[in-house]
């Protein structure tokens, strides 16, 4: 007998277009076709100009790769070749010789082949793949089932019958680029036995120090007779076991691991990770191996009557913890070219934007095995949809069948995972069913009854997946939708988790009072901003489109009537600009202000009762370079409310806001009166002792109207939040002026904030005296007068630690720099009303 050994089938394919003669190279494996094209030149880049448009049809035509396989030596008897098949891209015929051996239509099932007795030991081998059309595949499908109502938002709603990526049916956010291809590994195995499967029941004693269950191996193959079990924290083992394989081809033991040491969210403790090894043995060799590296903790979401309702947040080894955070698209359209590299770097932007969670939409992909690994390395919580977004899915069974496999498959694949915190069923489903007025009666408990109504999906949501997660993670907490609260209405505050789109879409409210429109756990709220003007410039080809109102410019916006949204947030808050540039820092400044409105209430929420238990924007990222509510764009270019976001979630935040008066229905009468709030959120988990000041600044001269406060001695308490002052602003007797606050912590200054009177659009910003010093490590500002949103230039390979700012007379910032060579170029800066 043989150890294991594994062929990654990358190199040598080639692939053409169904109905043609001509065979291209390719490059390598995973692939999408739209890839391979790009390489050898028959289409061009998608992502310029108006490209999209000329490359629709390769989402209509069949495609097919071929490879021949390398050689391989007759199977000794017990041994046997098996062709894996990590992702294929999606209605997809398999052919070994001539011979079917695969037919694949969902793009998540990770297919294996035993081709033992099909490969051919005296000729080559050659493997061919053809993938039909998914579009005009999953239109045949739909077509032939009228009866279903085939409802939903964004893209054809033939996505609904077809499990495939259903953004790449096109977004609101992205464009329409259908692919196609073997989009993950493919690899030929030859082996007599194989650790199929490793799985770790735990459970976590009172005390958070012991950790104690039981180690299951799946083993493949007769020659499996025992497998040895290792559990390893760097050098150190702190566990070993054996166990023979059972007839059912299992093999278990019982462990306990004493002082164990817990893996945390970041900043409430460290990512302890231990290495898991399963090895299977034969009569008298070592047959394979598989590790699994993985955290202990005890995760848990805490749904408890309160007296607004319901409560909705997390506790990790007893640890209440704020998710501030961000949603996840994929971050490419073509998602075989997203690198660990280009993983990392996003990741670790979460992480020193004090980001704790991030939530994989469902309506992307099951991400790759490297990022859940990341977000175990760094203490970032993942939210995980299952991947259903925005329709009313079908349920017939040969569709439940396919999510069963696809779902089982994945949740065994990702269940090592410390960092998974819950699964979510499907993204706005609950919310379509609402506004189609499908049939939902929350009190039937009937599944078999659910499937006969004109919402079906409730059987997947409410009965197949809440199974699926019970039998194969147990440990992680499932929901039945995002958003969804216990049969009420989605847009119910009172429990469950709220997607809050009353800013931007719906009543397009005054982001001003974005925290009075929240809910217990706020999943999706968002506002959007252009990008930089490199990305813009990137994608514009045609320099007569360089203004903010061309066509080509709209064409990489694809909200619905992002004209009109955007021209209303602009125009309620900001003296408008027609430049290009100014145009720019204006949808950001917007962008910035609004999500900083939001994060600042909800965290303050958070410390009264667990109010509200965290908030994710939609979105971190782009998966092309786009107008969008992306704080970051494809290109890893920060936009301002990266950084104004990165203040609220700080580990102690000061903030100070005076009362909201809605200018716009008043005629712009100003109130005579304002009280105002300042407070301090901590996520420290004890208190920490404060100095704490606050300033009346006058916008027009840059002098203290009034004395300023100044509080020593202030007790912060931990993990939550601390009132600190409230007062009244005299509107008629006191010139406009801003609330400037700081708070020092053992003589550092760890944390700022500033109250502007709003809409700043009535402020005269000019003549600021703004002074900006720049080294290669360091950037000094100041300002004569008080001046909001500077903010720096996003050039590629140079990182500021802050950005977006709001600078007061006697305040200077000192803002740190990375990656600027000596004599470079000093990075540009402006500020709103800068000339």
């Amino acid at each position: 007998m043989a150890a294991l050994s594994t062929q990654e089938l990358s190199k040598g394919w080639e692939f053409k277009q169904a109905d043609t003669e001509e065979w291209l190279p390719v490059a390598r494996v995973p692939t999408n076709v739209h890839l391979d094209l790009i390489d050898n030149k028959k289409i061009e880049d998608p992502f310029l100009g108006f490209n999209e448009l000329k490359c629709e049809w390769v989402g209509h035509k069949d495609w097919v790769y071929r490879v021949t396989l390398p050689s391989t030596p007759t199977a000794k008897q017990g041994t046997r070749h098996v062709l894996t098949f990590d992702g294929l891209d999606t209605y997809a015929t398999v052919k070994l010789n001539g011979q079917t051996i695969l037919e694949s239509d969902n793009m998540w099932i990770m297919h294996r082949v035993d081709v033992t007795d099909k490969l051919s030991s005296s000729t080559e081998n050659a493997l061919e793949i053809y993938f039909m059309a998914a579009l005009a595949e999953s239109q045949r499908i739909k077509a032939l089932d009228p009866d279903h109502k085939w409802v939903g938002f964004n893209g054809d709603m033939a996505r609904l019958a077809v499990r495939k990526a259903q953004y790449h049916y096109g977004w609101d956010w992205g464009p329409v680029l259908l692919t196609s291809g073997p989009w993950r590994g493919v690899h030929l195995e030859t082996y007599s036995a194989r650790v199929e499967d490793v799985r770790v029941d735990y459970e976590v004693d009172a005390g958070f120090k012991k950790v104690s269950g039981t180690i299951t191996a799946t083993v493949e193959g007769a020659a499996g007779e025992a497998v040895d079990f290792d559990v390893k924290l760097g050098d150190d083992q702190v566990f070993r076991g054996t166990a023979k394989v059972d007839k059912n081809g299992e093999a278990s033991v019982e462990f306990s691991i004493d002082d164990t040491k817990l893996w945390y969210p970041h900043g409430y403790g460290e990512q302890i990770l231990y290495d898991l090894t399963a090895t299977v043995n034969g009569s008298s060799e070592l047959l394979h191996s598989v590790t699994k590296r993985t955290g202990f903790r005890k995760g848990e979401l805490i749904q408890e009557p309160d007296e607004i309702g319901k409560s909705f947040y997390f506790r990790f080894n007893g640890v209440d913890v704020f998710c501030g955070g961000s949603d996840w698209i994929p971050a490419d359209s073509f998602t075989p070219r997203i690198t660990e590299a280009k993983y990392r770097r996003w990741l670790e932007m979460m992480v020193d934007g004090y980001q704790l969670m991030i939530r994989v939409w469902g309506g992307g992909i099951w991400e790759h095995d490297v990022f859940y690994d990341l977000c175990d390395e760094l203490g970032i919580l993942v939210w995980q949809d299952f991947m259903f977004g925005c329709g009313n899915y079908p349920a017939n069974p040969q569709i439940l069948k396919s999510i069963e496999e696809e779902c089982v498959c994945q949740t065994k694949r990702l269940r090592h995972h410390p960092s998974i915190a819950i699964y979510a069923g499907n993204n706005e489903d609950y919310q379509v069913q609402e506004q189609a007025g499908l049939t939902y009666n929350y009190e039937d408990k009937d599944p078999e009854s659910w499937l006969k109504t004109d919402f079906p999906a409730r059987y997947i949501y409410e009965k197949l997946l809440p199974d699926v997660v019970a039998a194969h993670t147990p440990h992680v907490p499932y929901h039945p939708g995002s958003p969804w609260g216990g049969g009420k209405i989605s847009s119910d505050p009172t429990i469950g988790d709220m997607h809050q789109w009353n800013v931007w879409h719906g009543t397009q409210e005054k982001y001003q009072i974005f925290d009075k429109l929240g809910g217990r756990f706020n999943s999706e709220f968002g506002m959007e901003a252009f990008p930089h003007i490199d990305t813009i410039r990137y994608y514009v080809t045609d320099p007569t489109q360089l203004y903010p109102q061309s066509r080509m410019i709209d064409f990489h916006n694809k909200a619905d009537g992002h004209e009109r949204r955007i021209a209303t947030y602009l125009v309620e808050n900001f003296r408008t600009e027609t430049d290009l540039a100014k145009f720019i820092h204006l949808t950001q400044l917007s962008q910035a202000e609004a999500l900083m409105f939001g994060y600042r209430g909800w965290r303050q929420q958070w410390g009264q009762k667990r109010h509200c238990g965290g908030a994710l924007v939609w979105q971190l990222n782009d998966c092309w370079p786009v107008t969008s509510w992306a704080i970051v764009d494809y290109f890893l270019r920060k936009k301002p409310a990266y950084y104004a976001m990165r203040r609220v979630l700080a580990p102690i935040a000061i903030a100070v806001k005076r009362a909201h008066h809605d200018w716009s229905v008043v005629h712009a009468r100003p109130a005579k009166a304002s009280e105002f709030d300042c407070w301090v959120a901590s996520s420290k988990t004890s208190e920490v002792i404060a100095t704490i000041e606050l300033r009346y600044v006058s916008i027009a001269t840059g002098r203290e109207i009034k004395g300023k406060v100044l509080k020593k001695d202030i007790k912060i308490a931990p993990n939550g939040t601390t009132e600190v002052l409230r007062g009244t602003i005299d509107n008629m007797t006191e010139e406009p002026h801003v609330l400037a606050a700081r708070i020092w912590v053992d003589g550092e200054l760890v944390s700022r904030d500033c109250d502007w009177p709003q809409p700043l659009k009535y402020l005269d910003f000019s003549d600021r005296g703004v002074e900006v010093v720049s080294t290669s490590s360091s950037i000094q500002v100041r300002a004569a007068k008080p001046t909001k949103g500077l903010v720096f230039e996003e050039r590629e390979g140079i990182l500021v630690n802050d950005s977006a700012l709001d600078v007061v007379p006697g305040d200077e910032h000192i803002v740190l720099v990375r990656g600027l060579k000596l004599g470079e170029k000093d990075l540009g800066w402006t500020y709103l009303g800068a000339p």
